[in-house]
């Protein structure tokens, strides 16, 4: 389980730290890909061959659903951690991120997100605005 938030490094190499309470689940290696919102999100091995499952599960006739595949798999990138717990981070995706210099890490329980500290800012805001919203949360089923 991934928890918490942290502020980190990417170095000039283009290499991200990931933080110490994440490692042991990323030793067999993982898996980093565009996110959604502007970040990047990044999967243990095993909850990314669940994804794939559920994305390649998808109709191929589907021209939304064939969109979806090429955003989650044209832009995935597989690492394994050095013994420092870094990473490489390709260019494309930290272009995409806007990551440049510390960065926050965000654990979200069945994945990490690595976001430009500005981005999570403005993100973070919104949320806790979201916050005061509880009926639409509500309709999510929670």
């Amino acid at each position: 389980m991934f928890l918490g938030e942290f502020v980190h490094t990417v170095d000039e190499k283009g290499r991200l730290t990931i933080p110490a309470r994440f490692r042991a689940d990323l030793d067999a290696g993982l898996v980093v890909t565009r996110g959604i919102d502007r970040c990047l999100a990044i999967y243990s091995m095993e909850e990314w061959s669940q994804l794939a499952k559920q994305v390649s599960a998808l109709p191929m006739t589907d021209r939304r659903a064939r969109a979806f595949r090429r955003l989650v798999f044209a832009n995935a990138s597989d690492a394994t951690p050095d013994k420092q717990g870094r990473v490489l981070i390709p260019p494309r995706l930290r272009e995409y991120a806007g990551l440049d210099g510390e960065v926050v890490v965000t654990g979200l329980n069945t994945y990490i997100e690595v976001w430009n500290q500005d981005s999570w800012s403005e993100e973070r805001e919104r949320v806790e605005g979201d916050g005061a919203n509880i009926e639409g949360w509500a309709a999510l089923g929670i």
